[in-house]
């Protein structure tokens, strides 16, 4: 009976290891670097040098598209398709902006990692309850000049497709005239799938598509806006599938 293949000794044996290093050092610095920096901008350079050791450590390799013609000094709501875990690496290392994540407040209490989220200006939802704080948080990233990526979709897609994006982050970008840069990504899953502990060298493609403004929606048209979004997100996944085919 053949055992486990060599990309699993690899990522139980070397990853993960790896990668526990790179999260304690990285995330006691960017704690650190909190005391001097209120804003968490050092914080997210020791993440953007997070995101890069993960990604050559794993050989992953990225192509991105559409950047050029995006802005630097425009706040954005960055909304992406979710594939992967690398995901985040991926974008983070790539996406030249302060970015900050929103995400569910129950990482907040992981050590150093949920440490360095909380207290460098991420944006950690009960969902439950977001309540108020959560507009505020977003509009002083908006003053700071700060962008928020979030995938709406709410999990991890196990076979690749795009599943319809949640309204509520889109009705917070239209309360707040955040504008929208859809974005897709393809090829994260297969580095790490969705259930699965173990991670493979691969190449991912990322296309980021022209902003998308929400000035002159209403708040009650913010699904109307996230289906818009979604279709601009799924049109460039598949795009992306059939040109690595």
């Amino acid at each position: 009976m053949a055992g486990p293949p060599f990309h699993w000794w690899r990522t139980v044996f070397f990853l993960i290891p790896a990668i526990t290093l790179y999260t304690i050092v990285l995330g006691t610095l960017s704690l650190l670097s909190v005391l001097v920096d209120r804003q968490g901008h050092r914080a997210h350079a020791c993440a953007r040098a997070w995101a890069w050791l993960i990604l050559k450590t794993t050989r992953v390799s990225v192509d991105i598209s559409g950047l050029d013609d995006l802005p630097r000094d425009t706040p954005y709501l960055f909304l992406a398709n979710h594939q992967s875990i690398y995901d985040i690496p991926v974008l983070f290392w790539h996406l030249p902006y302060q970015v900050r994540i929103l995400a569910k407040a129950s990482l907040g209490s992981f050590p150093f990692l949920g440490w360095h989220l909380r207290r460098s200006g991420h944006v950690l939802v009960d969902r439950s309850n977001p309540g108020n704080s959560t507009m505020l948080q977003i509009k002083e990233l908006m003053r700071q000049k700060v962008s928020l990526l979030v995938f709406p979709e709410g999990t991890r897609s196990a076979d690749g497709r795009v599943a319809r994006f949640r309204g509520g982050i889109v009705l917070l970008a239209i309360e707040a005239g955040l504008p929208i840069v859809p974005v897709s990504v393809e090829g994260t899953r297969h580095v790490m799938l969705k259930g699965r502990l173990m991670t493979c060298p691969g190449h991912v493609r990322v296309r980021v598509h022209p902003p998308v403004s929400t000035e002159g929606y209403q708040t009650a048209q913010a699904r109307e806006l996230a289906g818009i979004v979604q279709a601009q997100v799924r049109a460039g996944v598949e795009q992306l599938q059939g040109s690595a085919s």
